[in-house]
């Protein structure tokens, strides 16, 4: 099955009361690890390299190890740029090949956010691929405070960029290493009331599973982006492989064990099991995405450095 655009998998999500897992990546096992857990769920996957993965690994080599994946896999897989900071980072991933594009200008204001969104989401649609974009701002665990997102703005934001997916700051917060108080779902009914444009809970790891799997079926929030418990799982499994005295060789595949396990809870929670297989089924071979498979890749990378985004 080849590559998916963020659109090719969210909207049957909005249709169907389901949400998809945006996985956040640091290298090709976790990748690797993520797709194995996708297709035994028979459930589609959006790959995402954020800016911790970025400061390791150039797009070019990302690009190449998200094509490779999904060109094997038997379930749709998203090539995604999480947390793109400039227009020029965000055309080098397109360039590389990544089919969906994620713009943070959620501390810009709100005239300037809208106008850089809006040129990287007209970028993205010319060579057939899907952009995402974030109002209001999510912090940090221990970091910068978020900003909620404000309906009215989220409604002029959604409609003068022509995104399609759109990010929100309602309770969440990056890097939670457990469950925190829950998203206001009132302030998440406001937003979806003025907007049809798919929902992005950025955090998702400090989202309780049981609104997780509540919200997923009964709002317009379509991904989650999770990490953060992710890379837990994968650590404990390590520390616990080398108290119980493993080989070297063989601790690595301890951890993906556990981190793949805790994929497939993950992806269950979010109602996919209920709502993805008839998309999957029905996706077939899908045709190739309008200009992508023309794109070269680039050999620049970018040379951006953020901080590591987990979720």
């Amino acid at each position: 099955m080849s590559l998916a655009t963020l659109s090719d998998v969210l909207q049957p999500a909005l249709k169907g009361g389901y949400a998809v897992g945006g996985l956040v990546t640091l290298g090709w096992e976790e990748m690797r690890a993520y797709v194995a857990a996708a297709e035994a769920e028979n459930v589609p996957v959006i790959l995402q390299a954020g800016p911790g993965c970025r400061e390791h690994t150039p797009l070019p080599v990302l690009a190449a190890m998200f094509r490779t994946l999904a060109e094997g896999a038997s379930v749709p897989v998203v090539a995604h740029l999480d947390h793109g900071y400039s227009f020029e980072e965000c055309r080098i991933a397109l360039d590389c090949g990544f089919t969906s594009l994620m713009y943070d200008g959620s501390k810009k204001p709100l005239s300037q956010n809208i106008d850089e969104t809006a040129r990287i989401a007209e970028m993205a649609h010319e060579a057939g691929i899907s952009c995402e974009g974030e109002i209001g701002f999510v912090g940090y665990h221990g970091g910068a405070e978020s900003a909620g997102t404000d309906p009215d703005e989220a409604a002029q934001f959604a409609r003068e960029t022509g995104v399609d997916a759109m990010a929100i700051s309602v309770g969440n917060v990056h890097l939670q290493t457990s469950s925190g108080d829950g998203l206001d779902e009132g302030r998440i009914r406001a937003i979806e009331a003025v907007t049809d444009v798919p929902l992005v809970i950025h955090g998702g790891s400090g989202v309780p599973v049981a609104q997780r799997t509540a919200l997923a079926r009964t709002s317009s929030i379509c991904k989650y982006n999770i990490g953060t418990e992710l890379r837990m799982a994968f650590g404990a499994a390590l520390r616990d492989a080398v108290d119980d005295g493993v080989a070297l060789g063989e601790r690595l595949a301890k951890g993906n064990a556990r981190l793949g396990a805790r994929a497939h809870e993950r992806e269950r929670a979010l109602g996919l099991a209920d709502g993805a297989h008839a998309v999957v089924d029905a996706a077939g071979a899908q045709p190739p995405l309008r200009n992508l498979e023309a794109l070269a890749f680039a050999p620049e990378d970018g040379g951006l450095r953020h901080t590591a985004v987990l979720e």
